[in-house]
């Protein structure tokens, strides 16, 4: 057999088996993210019970009462909040973590020493810190709700029956909420702890890429394949501040980082 012949197999193996542990990777934070969303969307059946208990028809409502309640609510879930916080963050940089120690065995142990030394764990109280305070705001973002709905059915002196209407949709607006800060947050972590991880072993930048769905906004896949420097985020969508690959709400796109030529050199034997 021709030896191009035997370097275009060993090349479509290849190809094969990082296409697989791409798909697994990628797996690995679905599952992070489905994980984060499900229990995200528990805080919000639990904001629409407490509306529906209290702007059910023919119950005289008591707003306040129930605004009252919903910050109570925040103030208390806040260790589970934590607890939730601490397990989604680890997860996901577990994932990240994992994925450049399998780039590492391809490069060289240089690479792999360079990874072990990458200074995450500020960025890992940061993250941790916020995700916290997005939680704990779901139900206060729901009181606030509550409020103007009825402030703003007071001056426009609608009927009560579309107060209720208003009031009892606020808990499918907070689970659309939670779903999606999950998506958001999870692309959002993995996506910083990598520039984190690639700008400490000196990388300067990334190739740009998307999922390649229906789903891709139009602005995400005209940066598909470029080049975008770490220490120059683009300016993606207008009136949007620059902002990486990931970084963004609902973005499903990903940082293809640009390692240095130096960590080419001593491949890890297999």
């Amino acid at each position: 057999m021709p030896l191009s012949a035997l370097s275009a197999i060993s090349f479509a193996s290849d190809r094969q088996q990082e296409s697989f542990e791409e798909r697994a990777a990628f797996a690995k934070v679905r599952r992070a993210e489905n994980d984060y969303g499900r229990r995200l969307r528990q805080v919000a059946k639990h904001i629409e019970d407490l509306v529906r208990a209290f702007a059910s028809p023919g119950v005289e409502m008591d707003l306040a009462h129930l605004e009252q309640l919903l910050h109570r609510y925040s103030a208390l879930i806040e260790p589970w909040a934590r607890a939730v916080a601490t397990r989604f963050v680890a997860e996901v940089a577990r994932r990240d973590e994992q994925a450049w120690f399998r780039l590492s065995k391809k490069m060289s142990r240089e690479l792999a020493r360079e990874i072990q030394t990458a200074p995450t764990g500020f960025a890992m109280r940061q993250y941790l810190e916020e995700q916290v305070q997005l939680i704990t705001s779901l139900p206060t973002q729901a009181a606030e709700r509550v409020h103007e709905i009825a402030i703003g059915n007071l001056y426009a002196g609608e009927r009560y029956g579309s107060l209720i209407e208003h009031i009892m949709e606020t808990g499918r607006v907070t689970r659309n909420r939670a779903t999606m800060i999950a998506r958001t947050e999870t692309a959002r972590v993995s996506s910083s702890l990598t520039m984190a991880r690639a700008q400490h072993v000196g990388s300067e930048g990334y190739i740009w890429r998307t999922v390649r769905d229906g789903r891709v906004r139009k602005s995400h896949r005209e940066m598909e394949g470029k080049f975008v420097r770490w220490d120059d985020p683009p300016v993606v969508d207008p009136g949007v501040p620059p902002y990486h690959a990931g970084m963004v709400w609902n973005c499903r796109c990903f940082a293809d980082v640009q390692i240095p030529d130096r960590f080419q050199a001593s491949r890890m034997p297999a």
